[in-house]
C-alpha cells in the first residue's frame, strides 16, 4: 500500500478519535464483518457480481487490516513473506502444482518417484 493512502487511512482515524475503538479484537471482528460483505457480492452468481460493490468491501476488509497492522505495531511485508515463506515449506511445488489439496490431505511421496 502507498503511503500516502497509509497516511490518509491514519488521518481518517485519527481525527474522529476512533482509535479508541482499535482494539485487536475490535478490529478483527471488523475484518471478519466486512470479509462477509464482500462475500454476499457473490452470494448468488459467481460471474454475476457488482464490481464496485466488490471494490467497496475489498477496501473495507484492507482498512481495517491496515488499522489492524497500526494497532499491534505489525510490518505487512515481514508478516506476508514470513507466512509465505511457511506455505512454501508446506506447499512444495513438486507436490502441489495444479492441485488445491490442503497440504494435511496430500501424502508426501517421493518426488523422484
Amino acid at each position: 500500500m502507498k503511503q500516502d493512502t497509509i497516511d490518509r487511512i491514519r488521518r481518517f482515524t485519527s481525527d474522529r478519535e476512533w482509535e479508541q475503538y482499535h482494539t485487536p479484537s475490535n478490529l478483527a471482528k471488523s475484518i471478519s464483518i466486512e470479509a462477509n460483505e464482500l462475500l454476499e457480492c457473490f452470494q448468488w452468481s459467481d460471474t454475476n457480481f457488482d464490481i464496485d460493490h466488490v471494490k467497496e468491501e475489498l477496501a473495507d476488509v484492507l482498512v481495517y487490516c491496515r488499522n489492524m497492522l497500526d494497532e499491534l505495531g505489525l510490518d505487512e511485508d515481514e508478516i506476508i513473506n514470513n507466512k509465505m515463506d511457511k506455505n512454501e515449506a508446506k506447499y512444495p511445488i513438486e507436490l502441489f502444482i495444479g492441485s488445491a489439496a490442503k497440504y494435511t490431505e496430500l501424502k508426501h511421496k517421493d518426488i523422484n518417484e
